[in-house]
């Protein structure tokens, strides 16, 4: 593609992109499309000759966007936010365009001083204490299997990287410790890091839904009693299902005594600790040996991009490096290699849009978004609370409200039914997107507010579509 050519393809698109974000809430927010409705569109086998841009672009617009369901929508309250911004889009596309791999510093030392600088950033803005040190991960989800592979090494001294399963001979079995409504990714990486499934430990929660102390503590001298090993404690701060902060003060005085691993999954609610009053989520952090939250949640920086932190860097470069001669610098004791604080080799630019974000906004911007959302979602949990058809199901400590419609004189059969219909009827009118969850097996619908164009005009239509499909289905 030629200069000039691509010069005009790209202006086209940022305008296309520009509009789009102007007036995404036009679209139905969640796609219409029947499962394989848009791959019969498609043609079975690649062009054996090039097509022009001005083709590709239509069938996007004609095939491909009817399937695309609108994150960036205004109504779209489901899952979780996944906003993004502006800067942060300029800031992929100029990362893209120099197609750096930040796998070592030479490799491109700007991009590996900038991701150290924004991850100094980030800890200064949620207040973190001193001894953290930070690396961008693409998601949670990673950083957790890195934090879980970090705890089984720690515990048996780096003999099942050296030896496998052979490293725990004569040892019981590692054991990790999560609530009950932790994310799944502490399962599924616990089943990729060879804990397996059955030795994860899911302890109770208390009335608000976060970890029990007392329960955990039980847990944990029930399996050294039982010859099992203690390894690691995955504390969340906002559950997926309706936010709830584990506390993490009494949790981490049980991993210290224990000698235990202390993980922190702020995946979503992390970025609202850059607003001081909501801090105390992380009152208690100073025992952690990582974090992980996710700019690319609720921070303005579109996917993907997860912020981890750890105390340690050296046990975790210990844990995660492989030094090939072919990736031996003369710098590589001076320098961070960022290959070497997590599993894959090759890294996007990721701390680029960041920047972009971090700078374009400025914290003052960033903390009034988040103080918005979270004055929102308790409004909404207010007009829930006072309402005489709908039942709030857990608190709401910042940006997500569980509930359900119950107009009375239901069984519980008979209520999770007419929720579910209620769900799919609003789902299926377009103009707002809504989840589900259970929480101790009553199922809830939904509402996670954060994303970037929601105001309380769309939070407010969403409530007034909910009621007004309860009314159609109340007869």
């Amino acid at each position: 593609m030629k200069a000039e050519e691509f010069r005009r393809h790209g202006h086209d698109l940022i305008d296309w992109i520009a509009d789009y974000l102007e007036n995404a809430e036009v679209y139905p927010v969640l796609s219409r499309s029947q499962p394989g409705e848009i791959r019969d569109q498609l043609p079975q086998h690649p062009p054996e000759d090039g097509e022009s841009m001005d083709l590709i672009l239509q069938d996007f617009r004609e095939k491909i966007l009817p399937g695309i369901t609108h994150w960036n929508h205004p109504r779209f309250f489901a899952y979780f936010p996944a906003n993004n911004s502006g800067p942060s889009i300029l800031g992929e596309l100029l990362s893209a365009g120099l197609g750096v791999n930040a796998m070592l510093w030479q490799t491109s030392p700007a991009a590996t001083e900038l991701e150290e600088t924004v991850m100094q950033w980030l800890g200064e803005l949620i207040d973190l204490p001193p001894g953290f040190h930070g690396v961008i991960q693409d998601t949670a989800s990673t950083a957790t299997l890195c934090a879980l592979i970090c705890a089984r090494e720690r515990v048996t001294s780096h003999s099942i990287n050296k030896w496998g399963a052979d490293g725990l001979a004569g040892t019981g079995s590692l054991r990790i410790y999560t609530s009950s409504e932790a994310h799944s990714s502490v399962l599924k990486g616990a089943k990729i890091a060879g804990f397996g499934s059955e030795n994860v430990v899911m302890v109770e929660t208390d009335k608000n839904l976060a970890m029990d102390p007392e329960c955990l503590d039980r847990r944990i001298e029930m399996d050294l009693a039982g010859g099992l090993v203690p390894c690691c404690i995955s504390a969340t701060v906002g559950t997926t299902s309706s936010t709830a902060v584990d506390p993490l003060v009494p949790i981490g005085e049980i991993a210290k005594r224990h000698g235990l691993w202390l993980h922190v999954d702020a995946a979503l609610a992390g970025s609202a600790a850059i607003v001081p009053e909501h801090r105390w989520i992380f009152d208690g952090i100073e025992a952690a040996d990582s974090l992980v939250f996710n700019p690319h949640k609720w921070l303005l920086t579109n996917f993907d991009c997860s912020a981890y932190f750890v105390r340690d860097p050296e046990h975790l470069q210990q844990t995660m490096a492989i030094n090939p001669e072919y990736l031996k610098t003369k710098q590589d004791n001076r320098v961070n290699n960022f290959r070497d604080w997590g599993i894959p080799l090759g890294r996007r630019f990721r701390a680029l849009k960041l920047w972009f974000v971090l700078r374009n906004y400025g914290a003052a911007r960033l903390r009034e978004m988040i103080t918005e959302h979270i004055g929102l979602a308790r409004d909404f949990g207010r007009w829930v609370d006072e309402s005489q058809s709908w039942e709030l199901l857990a608190p709401v400590p910042l940006n997500t409200v569980c509930f359900r419609w119950n107009p009375g004189g239901l069984d519980e059969d008979e209520l999770e039914s007419n929720n579910k219909v209620l769900l799919d009827r609003v789902n299926a009118d377009g103009t707002t997107y809504l989840t589900h969850t259970k929480l101790r097996e009553t199922y809830a619908v939904r509402v996670a507010i954060g994303q970037t164009n929601t105001r309380e005009k769309h939070v407010v239509q969403a409530w007034e579509k909910l009621n007004e499909v309860a009314a159609i289905i109340n007869g």
